[in-house]
């Protein structure tokens, strides 16, 4: 398992975006772009993938510490900030799900009669393949 299998465990985990991630590392006074933290999380065959340092990862790991435990100063609990992204997750799904829906339109039915509807004739069964017997070249007795 290397350092990219682990950032992206810990941002599934803690259901981090990119945004997030950039923000923890701005907690330790280490800058990176979003698109260079996306690069982490890309396929290994995909031809933008960069392989994480253990730099990057050693920052966020401590960026995360700070994100989660808050400082000596303004202590926070861990539990409160998990439980407040996963509130916005939710709220940003539920966000996502209302503009996809699609209102219902009406169907329109067809005026009803009080006439039957007609019996079909049933058609004669035509044969599509005709019988064929197989020889082999055997004699069968």
């Amino acid at each position: 398992m290397n350092n990219n299998d682990i950032f992206k465990k810990l941002r599934v985990a803690l259901q981090l975006r990119d945004d997030q991630i950039e923000e923890i590392l701005m907690l330790v006074d280490f800058r990176m772009s979003k698109g260079e933290i996306g690069n982490f999380f890309r396929n290994a065959d995909h031809p933008k993938f960069v392989e994480c340092g253990d730099q990057v990862l050693r920052n966020f790991l401590n960026g995360l510490v700070i994100y989660l435990r808050g400082t000596k100063e303004n202590p926070t609990n861990a539990m409160d900030v998990i439980k407040q992204n996963q509130a916005e997750v939710r709220k940003n799904i539920a966000a996502k799900a209302k503009p996809d829906a699609k209102p219902k339109t009406e169907v329109k039915s067809k005026p009803t009669t009080n006439a039957k509807p007609k019996p079909k004739a049933k058609a004669p069964k035509i044969q599509v393949v005709e019988k064929f017997q197989y020889k082999s070249g055997k004699n069968k007795k």
